[in-house]
């Protein structure tokens, strides 16, 4: 066959490490590989296609709610004539191929957990004209059946993959050019509502893999020099802050940075567990231009953190906030105010630790309600006791109490655009940090920066407030049950006071942040040329 084209369609509102990996492993096969972002209109998708008359097409269904959306594109696409092979990843279509199929038989093959050896494989058999369907490590349907093949073992030594392909790279904050890049995958907790764990141990081989600490720097020196990248969002699930096989690893990463010459001169964030921070790695970090962490909180009750199966307490929480606040390296946490065993007494209860460690305005107030993912162990436990509501991608559920069903729902409709929207408050404040955090980085003689985080957090604080106490006052009113959803004049002003105070809050951070844009602008004129190389390049080359 002399078609050698793939194209991999894919959610890409960011980089889609995992697609980008696949990519950079059939390049250097020798393939031509083309990206598609699936929120493309259809029909250019179809041109596009059509252009390039691939072997293969590859959907990365990374999310379940985009499960729907994906079998509409690949039935708009057969019905169009594509008549290519179609193969499909992603977590519901690895632990559930199955049920995928019966969402979408219009596929011809699964290619199941880790794709870069199982995609290549499948490809080299496509196009040799052998066949495919011994393939280890996918699943296909045959006469009616699923037939899943021997799982593929997940690759042991990921600096054996090459770097994964990169987008135009885009700018982050006050004009820095980022980048995404990964220093381990998988993780070895097995949190109720997460399926990380599960997905990693269905197939052979070690569920945590971390990478050689140099080599992780000598990807950041690379993409530093050649690329003029100077913010790092380091994407694992875990970073190995306490990695049990390599226990000197941040020491090494950080020792690799110093010999590259990039501390100083770089700033990245990392996601990691509340128990993981401890005062001497993460003082280190800071010193080597760790400048966020992400952590997962989840609850603010030790009841709820033993159900959650976190292996963590309030106080373990508390104390790592207070080690990442000491050092002034910014937080950015998971919150999960609702979940099924969610009552009025834990809102209130979550409700004060959000005011304990939010108050100060340190970070923005968020929270999300725990939803039943796949192969969960909430999603078994919800199936079990027969509360599951909704499709594959859309599962939820109720609660007992009816009064507490109303309070949620009223809760995630009136700050629904405070806390998911992307232009709304929660995510504005964290880009105000950001912006912040680089200016001060980069600034350091001329920021006066103590000042404006004072300022910063005023703001913040206000916002941080005025939301604890409204989900407090509607708490008590909806456990009162004295109230009427569809004409409640109390509720009506509820609304409309969270809708002022977030354009009013919306207003004063916008502001700080036009001011930081223009204060940073207005420094880089008294920088020298010398000291202009040092600052990343200039805003000119970033």
């Amino acid at each position: 066959m002399d078609r050698s084209s793939v194209v991999l369609i894919a959610f890409e509102e960011k980089e889609n490490l995992g697609i980008r990996f696949l990519d950079a492993v059939l390049t250097d096969a020798g393939y031509q590989t083309v990206i598609i972002d699936f929120r493309r209109d259809q029909k250019e998708i179809l041109e596009e296609l059509l252009h390039w008359d691939p072997l293969i097409v590859g959907f990365s269904v990374v999310f379940e709610k985009h499960l729907y959306e994906f079998r509409e594109l690949i039935h708009f696409l057969r019905r169009e004539g594509l008549t290519c092979h179609f193969t499909v990843g992603g977590y519901f279509a690895s632990l559930r191929p199955g049920e995928f199929y019966e969402i979408n038989p219009e596929v011809d093959s699964i290619v199941r957990f880790e794709g870069e050896h199982t995609l290549l494989d499948l490809v080299n058999h496509l196009h040799s004209g052998e066949e495919w369907r011994k393939v280890q490590g996918i699943a296909y349907k045959e006469n009616g059946q699923v037939i899943c093949n021997p799982l593929r073992p997940l690759e042991p030594d990921l600096d054996q993959l090459p770097y994964h392909t990169r987008s135009e790279f885009k700018k982050f904050a006050l004009n820095k050019k980022y980048a995404t890049l990964m220093a381990g995958r998988g993780c070895i907790y097995n949190c109720i509502y997460c399926n990380i764990m599960e997905f990693y141990k269905q197939p052979p081989g070690p569920v945590k893999r971390i990478r050689d600490p140099v080599k992780v720097a000598e990807e950041i020196k690379f993409l530093h020099t050649h690329h003029g990248c100077s913010i790092f969002l380091i994407e694992d699930d875990d970073f190995p802050v306490r990695a049990h096989n390599y226990p000197g690893w941040i020491e090494d990463f950080c020792m690799a940075l110093e010999d590259l010459h990039l501390s100083g001169n770089i700033m990245w964030k990392i996601n990691c567990r509340p128990d993981e921070v401890e005062q001497e790695p993460f003082a280190l970090m800071r010193k080597h231009g760790l400048y966020r962490v992400f952590l997962g909180i989840e609850d603010g009750t030790d009841t709820g953190l033993t159900w959650f199966k976190k292996q963590a307490t309030v106080s373990d929480n508390l104390k790592s906030i207070k080690i990442l606040k000491d050092l002034e390296i910014s937080i950015d946490f998971g919150f999960m105010l609702f979940q099924p065993r969610t009552t009025f007494f834990s809102i209130r209860a979550n409700l004060e630790f959000l005011d304990l460690i939010c108050g100060d305005g340190y970070m923005p107030v968020h929270f999300l309600k725990m939803l039943p993912y796949l192969e969960t162990r909430i999603e078994k436990e919800l199936r079990k006791e027969g509360r599951l509501t909704g499709s594959p991608g859309f599962l939820n559920y109720d609660y007992p109490d009816s009064h507490l069903n109303d309070y949620q729902d009223f809760v995630f409709d009136t700050f629904h655009t405070w806390l998911v929207d992307n232009h709304g408050l929660a995510n504005l404040t964290k880009w105000a940090n950001s912006y912040l955090d680089v200016y001060a980085f980069y600034y350091p003689k001329h920021s006066k920066s103590s000042e404006k985080y004072v300022e910063l957090r005023s703001m913040i604080s206000s916002a941080n407030r005025f939301m604890i106490r409204t989900l407090t006052e509607l708490a008590d009113l909806f456990e009162s049950g004295d109230y009427d959803m569809r004409s409640d004049k109390r509720l009506i002003e509820f609304r409309k006071a969270i809708q002022e105070q977030h354009e009013l809050s919306k207003k004063v951070i916008q502001e700080f942040m036009s001011r930081i844009e223009l204060l940073s602008l207005t420094h880089k004129l008294l920088l020298t040329p010398d000291q202009l190389e040092k600052n990343q390049y200039g805003e000119d080359n970033n």
